[in-house]
């Protein structure tokens, strides 16, 4: 059994912040490279535990390309303490890591098949190394879709990116904002309405969806209305994760742990929980 898989879960790993980039106002995207035995390789869709010494732990989502073996990359808005401090921190920091954790997105279900991607502002983060794992493997796909939200043009993260995708042949990057600038000559509304004006086809078509719960519930209904099943509908959820080993009982949502059971979670497993608001 290799060092990384023997390690006590609790245990954090010191890693090295080797770059920053500012996304937004209040968004900053870390390299992170290991001083130690690196933790178990990631799978998209899964997060890790980051402490700031002297200050706290946070759950953030894995944000970066699950084929670069040689380094870490998570991306943080500065919403409580611990990453409103993580966002100040200059190169050469040393954070502790615990992970990965939780399920990931169903990169070999969706083999074979039409796959949407359904992102409003921060959820684009999780959903990025799955991104990055279908457009590298586009051939084991069918159309590939990706509907990205933003409350205003600024504050769309990952720009030079969508520009990158915007120019591939094999994806269709779809851009709306809730509220529009002079600079902004794209779609203006909220991303479930662009669901049903997007052509899709439900046959054989498989969904992931990140952002806030509002917009993915209200996702989840569009999809829902143009006929695809809740077995092909999979979210990401996100509840005060604690321990990260489901013993906490900090992320429990109805009979399930978020930590544990989720992040990523199918919408016939979870769905009547989550447009019933039940926690």
């Amino acid at each position: 059994m290799s060092l990384a898989l023997a390690r006590d879960p609790m245990l954090p790993v010191p890693y090295r912040v080797t770059a920053v980039r500012h996304e937004s106002a209040d968004v900053v995207t870390m390299d992170l490279v290991p001083l130690a035995a690196p933790l178990a390789q990631f799978a998209p869709g899964q997060f890790n535990m980051v402490y700031v010494f002297g200050i706290g732990e946070v759950p953030i989502s894995v944000s970066g390309d699950p084929a670069d073996h040689g380094r870490l990359v998570h991306t943080v808005r500065g919403v409580g303490a611990v990453s409103a401090a993580m966002i100040k921190l200059p190169p050469g920091t040393v954070l502790g890591l615990r992970g990965p954790y939780g399920t990931s997105w169903p990169m070999a279900a969706a083999e074979g098949r039409d796959v949407l991607i359904v992102a409003g502002g921060l959820g684009i983060a999780p959903l990025r190394p799955a991104i990055y794992r279908v457009l590298a493997e586009s051939e084991r796909y069918g159309r590939i879709t990706i509907l990205y939200g933003a409350r205003r043009p600024a504050d769309f993260l990952f720009q030079p990116e969508l520009t990158e995708w915007r120019a591939r042949l094999d994806v269709q990057v779809a851009l709306t904002v809730d509220q529009a600038d002079r600079s902004w000559h794209g779609s203006v509304g909220v991303v479930p309405s662009a669901i049903g004006r997007m052509g899709l086809q439900p046959d054989n078509l498989l969904a992931m969806i990140c952002g806030p719960e509002v917009m993915m519930r209200f996702s989840v209904a569009a999809l829902r209305g143009i006929g695809l099943a809740d077995d092909r509908i999979y979210i990401s959820m996100e509840r005060n994760m604690k321990c990260a080993l489901g013993l906490c009982g900090h992320c429990q949502f109805g009979p399930d742990f978020v930590c544990r059971d989720g992040a990523v979670m199918r919408v016939d497993h979870i769905g009547a929980r989550l447009l019933a608001h039940e926690v």
